[in-house]
C-alpha cells in the first residue's frame, strides 16, 4: 500500500503558539490556502480512500484534498486525532511543564496503539492501493514511529501541510519515499 501522510494547515492557535491537542482548531487564512496548494498536489494522484482524524482542522484539510477525488471515500476517525493533553489543550507550550506531566495526558504508547489499529484497517482494505492520511503533529509522528520502528526522538516533526510517502509492505520492510515534503507550498 501506497500511504501518504500529511498533517492539517495552519490553525489560527499553531500561529499563536496554543497547544490544542483535541480541541477544534480553526484553519488560518495561510492553512487554508496551504490545504489548497496540497490538495493541488495530490490532484492527479490516483487515490483509493483518506483516512483524517475527525477534527476540524485535520477534516477541512482533507475536504480540500477530496473536492478533487469526489469519489474517494473519506473516513473520519478518531484514533488520528492528535495526542489528549488535558489540561495543557489552550495553554501556549512556553507555559507547560513537560517534564512533569500530569498523568491525564495521554501516552506515546497509546498514540501509537490507536493509530496502528488505523493503519491496519486501511492496509487490510487497500493492501495495493494509495490511501491518504490527514492528521497532526504528534499522531503523525507516532505513525512514522509505528511504520519505521524508531524512537519518538529521531522522527522530525512534520510541518504544516507537508507530504510523507510511505510503501508499506506485508513483510513489514517498509519503504520512505519522501519525507516532509513542503515544496508544493
Amino acid at each position: 500500500m501506497k500511504l501518504i501522510l500529511t498533517r492539517h494547515g495552519e490553525t489560527v492557535e499553531n500561529r499563536n503558539g496554543i497547544l490544542q491537542g483535541q480541541k477544534f482548531g480553526t484553519l488560518s487564512k495561510k492553512g487554508v490556502m496551504q490545504a489548497k496548494k496540497l490538495a493541488l498536489r495530490l490532484k492527479n494522484k490516483k487515490i483509493d480512500a483518506v483516512y483524517s482524524s475527525d477534527l476540524a482542522r485535520a477534516k477541512n484539510t482533507a475536504k480540500e484534498i477530496l473536492a478533487f477525488h469526489p469519489k474517494t471515500p473519506l473516513h473520519l476517525s478518531k484514533n488520528l486525532r492528535e495526542t489528549f493533553l488535558g489540561k495543557y489543550a489552550g495553554k501556549k507550550a512556553p507555559a507547560v511543564d513537560w517534564k512533569n506531566r500530569p498523568k491525564k495526558i495521554e501516552s506515546k504508547a497509546s498514540m501509537m496503539k490507536r493509530v496502528k489499529k488505523v493503519l491496519d484497517k486501511s492496509y487490510k482494505a487497500h493492501p495495493n492501493g494509495v490511501v491518504v492520511f490527514v492528521g497532526h503533529i504528534g499522531i503523525n509522528k507516532a505513525l512514522e514511529r509505528v511504520i519505521l520502528n524508531q524512537p519518538l526522538k529521531k522522527i522530525a516533526c512534520p510541518p504544516n501541510a507537508s507530504i510523507t510517502v510511505f510503501e508499506i509492505r506485508e513483510d513489514k520492510k517498509h519503504c520512505v519515499h519522501l519525507l516532509n515534503c513542503t515544496n508544493h507550498l
